[in-house]
């Protein structure tokens, strides 16, 4: 595979991005996706500063290739998680959900690559003119915390293709080389792909959540909870409740209420399925085998050679 604008920036061998998930993405998946030629990311959302920083060390300790940190915005802790990632020269950063003109000059006076999460051309272009370094877009597909717009990849790619100028990664609804390669005819320069390494061995997430995923099909997940903040689920227990609730027209502290504290965490990291909330892409459908995170990233990249080979001759 030729070298392309995001594997130059990253010093990466694929242009394929695995997604910092909370509850899923520490050390072990991110070096193993490293180690593969991917980037991997650690998912900082559901750690403590501290958590992170083990994290941080054990990453460098298990792969000399680059990796990168997901930061997202709203949660608390955030200042200190910046300083971490600074003192520890981690040389790539993932900020999502907040404003990217926050942190992004900041760190990269560190000598930080920055890579802004958005879910809408608006956001796109926001992204560039506070001057990050590469933008993912993610369709409404994606698993977990999602843009309120319902904006499909299909669509959203070729939109922000059509006005952006830095560096494009596509996610939501990517988990083969067919769908890597149709992402980056539709101008993608790289993908960003979750819930496929989800259903891999080093995910930290629960191992009876793994099994669910490979065991979903078709419709299995919805985009809820606009009112707070959209999140792709699992349909189980908690999703019932939700559905309950809609019927009465809650008010907004009444959502809250329901959804109480470490959901994603009671659900993903320690395996209730019926209590917890289980983020995951449409595409799990698509995903029928738990497996090493290597064995993924070369059987996406073989399919993806694959495939461009048949369009070649079409």
């Amino acid at each position: 595979m030729s070298q392309n604008r995001i594997t130059k920036l990253f010093k990466i061998k694929y242009p394929l991005i695995q997604a910092g998930m909370v509850w899923a993405s520490g050390w072990k998946l991110a070096s193993a996706v490293s180690n593969a030629g991917g980037l991997g990311i650690i998912g900082s959302g559901s750690m403590y500063p501290d958590i992170l920083r083990q994290h941080v060390r054990k990453c460098k300790e298990a792969t000399n290739n680059p990796f990168a940190v997901n930061v997202p915005m709203l949660y608390p802790n955030v200042e200190e998680i910046i300083e971490i990632i600074i003192e520890e020269k981690v040389p790539i950063v993932f900020t999502s959900a907040g404003n990217p003109k926050t942190w992004t000059k900041h760190l990269q006076e560190q000598g930080i690559t920055v890579v802004h999460v958005v879910s809408s051309l608006k956001f796109a272009l926001k992204s560039q003119e506070a001057g990050v370094d590469a933008v993912v877009a993610e369709g409404f597909e994606a698993g977990g915390h999602n843009g309120r717009d319902e904006t499909t990849t299909f669509t959203l790619i070729p939109l922000v293709k059509e006005k952006l100028e830095i560096p494009l990664i596509a996610a939501g609804g990517i988990a083969t080389g067919r769908g890597m390669l149709a992402a980056m005819v539709l101008g993608a320069d790289a993908v960003q792909i979750g819930s496929r390494f989800v259903a891999s061995n080093e995910a930290s997430s629960h191992q009876k959540f793994k099994e669910l995923v490979v065991n979903s099909q078709e419709g299995d997940t919805v985009l809820t909870l606009k009112e707070l903040a959209p999140v792709r689920l699992l349909k189980n227990k908690f999703y019932q409740d939700i559905q309950q609730l809609y019927r009465k027209n809650p008010q907004k502290e009444e959502l809250i209420k329901l959804l109480g504290r470490a959901r994603a965490k009671r659900g993903m990291f320690e395996g209730d399925l019926e209590e917890g909330e289980l983020e995951i892409g449409q595409i799990s459908g698509l995903i029928h085998e738990i497996k090493p995170a290597a064995e993924i990233v070369k059987e996406i990249i073989e399919d993806f050679e694959k495939a461009k080979a048949e369009v070649a001759s079409f």
